[in-house]
């Protein structure tokens, strides 16, 4: 029989398939990742104190009273409104790398106070601003989705897969006021909110930033 001549061996090729794909799924099954995750639907984390899997408590507002050395212009404190956030994936890993390009740390909401993000709790959570600026909005972008940018005189802040908007194109806002509210717009696995933070042109990790306790 010439090689590529298949018609008396179908059975046997069927078998070799199901037998390569038995492969590949215990392949996937023994090196699967073993980093603890702490969202129910992202992957990675970064290593912070005080986070191992359990949600991360902040009050409605006390993070973002900043340091009398922290003007209003420079970002400050955690931009999710709630009782317990939790972060899903943290600074320069999974979508969020290279750093320089995409840095951010994704931020939800333990609705349910099981240590875990979930959507019902997510979705619809107030996002506020961590520093004062001009408001840059755009709608229906890919992959951010519903985004907004709040610019200062050196930094700018990005608060990115947004369900709505709370303010305007152009809009001067302090921080701690309300910019929208945590959607799963754009490229987005879950409900999240994706933060960014940038001065003068270089992205900066926002665990710097004191966005939890």
């Amino acid at each position: 029989m010439n090689w590529y001549d298949l018609s008396d061996n179908s059975s046997n090729y069927k078998r070799g398939a199901v037998a390569l794909g038995l492969i590949v799924v215990l392949f996937l099954l023994v090196n699967r990742p073993t980093t603890p995750t702490i969202s129910a639907w992202r992957g990675e984390t970064t290593n912070v104190a005080g986070l191992s899997g359990a949600a991360i408590q902040v009050g409605q507002g006390d993070t973002l009273v900043a340091p009398p050395n922290i003007s209003s212009d420079q970002p400050w404190g955690n931009p999710v409104a709630g009782n317990r956030v939790v972060m899903t994936q943290g600074y320069g890993v999974g979508s969020h790398a290279p750093a320089e390009v995409w840095g951010a740390i994704d931020l939800a909401v333990d609705g349910d106070g099981d240590g875990a993000a979930d959507p019902a709790g997510s979705v619809g959570a107030p996002v506020r601003a961590t520093m004062s600026g001009y408001i840059d909005v755009t709608a229906d972008s890919w992959p951010a989705g519903n985004h907004i940018w709040i610019i200062g005189n050196e930094y700018k802040t990005g608060y990115a897969h947004l369900s709505e908007f709370k303010v305007k194109d152009g809009d001067y806002v302090e921080r701690g006021t309300i910019i929208g509210t945590i959607g799963s717009t754009g490229s987005s696995s879950g409900p999240h909110l994706d933060y960014q933070i940038w001065h003068n042109g270089v992205n900066q990790n926002p665990l710097n930033f004191h966005p939890l306790p």
